[in-house]
């Protein structure tokens, strides 16, 4: 029986299945673009090799693709009987989260790690800002996250993949010299890990080292597939980093070409999300923004996601509807959101309707329902999900309307109250 790059056993007798999902599972925990390609081939090798559809359908279901995820995922859940445990295991692990079972799966998911920690392909759900822990709605879920990793430190801590995943979880909760030390580590060993890209630029911002990550974007990006699905993100971050350091002009082309809907490439969590952030930084900031690229990225959010039910695609759908002046599309946002947090089928509780209440009364220029509604829901934004540097999107709102309204005391404060790091604030007349 052949074995993974983890040393995990896999079913499997052909060769090129074996060598074409350990390349594919590397692409998935590194966000290459060629994932798909890979693990398609190995199927094709070997169509009985049920981890392998398993994978497949995991690098799908990332891209949003969800409908041929579910496909595979039962595909591999047909083909789990004639596997060992442990691949059972495996496939029912991934397959929940894909099947939408995100609570089960996490479960399922420390079950697994428990018998079989170097499974790296289970772990990886769980990890960074968007996974089962980071949008589960828990108050506590950045420390959580540390504690999900460290679990695992024992087993993967030369892991390059691991490496950067623990970076993350570190610097979220303000471990930046250990951060640090573990992604550079990281990337050195696979300095193609787009993933681990996105992680050293958190790092290099939470530190307030912009220049730094300006430099080491604007070199790395050019090096990765624009149909990676890391490229709108990363773009995002060399955008608001350029805007930081006063280089409007590269901000707003980066942006228009790599982030705006039309021009960004990627799944449309990233593009719903980081469209309207980069406007509402800008505006921040002090930048003139066209309305009709609010009404775009308002309509954008309409079609992705007419529905809603993410808390931190929620905040984002009230944030484009609040930057394109649609009062009576936000409004029925914050009902929507109020309607399901009453009914028990909010996991991340009544901070997000709060949130979209508070956009709604800055973009309208209502100073002090904003301070009051942003002030109150400030504690738990972390429930929302996302990073501390996508957050800080509602506490410079807050700083903009406290300068707005004469309170610049204030604003200081704000700014001046986190001890564990040290990012850059563009809010325009900050002093």
């Amino acid at each position: 029986m052949f074995e993974d790059r983890y040393g995990l056993p896999i079913t499997t007798s052909s060769t090129d299945a074996r060598d074409a999902y350990v390349a594919g599972v590397d692409c998935v925990l590194s966000a290459a673009h060629d994932d798909t390609d890979h693990l398609a081939d190995a199927v094709a090798a070997d169509p009985e090799f049920a981890v392998a559809h398993a994978a497949f359908a995991r690098a799908r279901f990332v891209l949003a693709d969800v409908a041929t995820a579910r496909k595979a995922a039962a595909t591999a859940r047909t083909l789990a009987a004639n596997t060992t445990e442990r691949e059972q295991s495996h496939i029912d692990a991934l397959c929940l989260a894909i099947e939408g079972k995100p609570v089960e799966a996490l479960a399922a998911t420390h079950a697994h790690l428990s018998r079989f920690p170097r499974d790296a392909m289970v772990a990886a759900p769980a990890t960074g800002v968007f996974g089962l822990i980071g949008f589960s709605g828990r108050q506590g879920r950045e420390p959580e996250q540390v504690a999900f990793l460290e679990a695992l430190r024992p087993h993967l801590q030369g892991d390059w993949w691991f490496q950067s995943v623990l970076a993350f979880a570190l610097e979220e909760v303000g471990r930046l010299d250990e951060a640090l030390d573990l992604i550079e580590r990281s990337m050195t060993t696979n300095p193609r890990n787009a993933h681990g890209a996105h992680i050293k630029a958190h790092v290099l911002y939470e530190r307030g080292e912009d220049r730094k990550a300006y430099d080491y974007l604007d070199a790395w990006l050019p090096t990765y597939s624009s149909k990676g699905m890391m490229h709108c993100h990363i773009s995002w971050h060399l955008a608001l980093t350029a805007l930081v350091l006063g280089n409007a002009e590269r901000a707003w082309r980066v942006y228009e070409a790599q982030v705006h809907p039309g021009g960004a490439w990627g799944p449309a969590l990233n593009v719903a999300t980081d469209a309207p952030a980069f406007l509402w930084r800008a505006s921040l900031a002090g930048q003139a923004v066209r309305p009709e690229l609010w009404q775009q990225v308002r309509d954008y959010a309409r079609r992705s996601f007419p529905k809603g039910g993410l808390a931190f695609v929620d905040v984002h759908r009230a944030l484009a509807h609040a930057g394109a002046g649609d009062r009576e599309g936000i409004d029925a946002i914050v009902v929507e959101l109020q309607e399901r947090v009453a009914a028990g089928r909010a996991p991340a509780g009544p901070v997000v309707p709060q949130l979209a209440a508070g956009l709604a009364a800055y973009a309208e220029g209502d100073w002090p329902a904003a301070i009051a509604t942003l002030e109150s829901a400030l504690t738990e934004t972390v429930r929302i999900g996302g990073s501390r540097a996508q957050r800080d999107l509602i506490e410079n709102t807050l700083i903009a309307a406290y300068l707005k309204s004469g309170k610049a005391s204030d604003a200081r404060a704000l700014v001046e109250q986190h001890a564990d790091r040290r990012p850059a604030v563009p809010v325009a007349g900050l002093v």
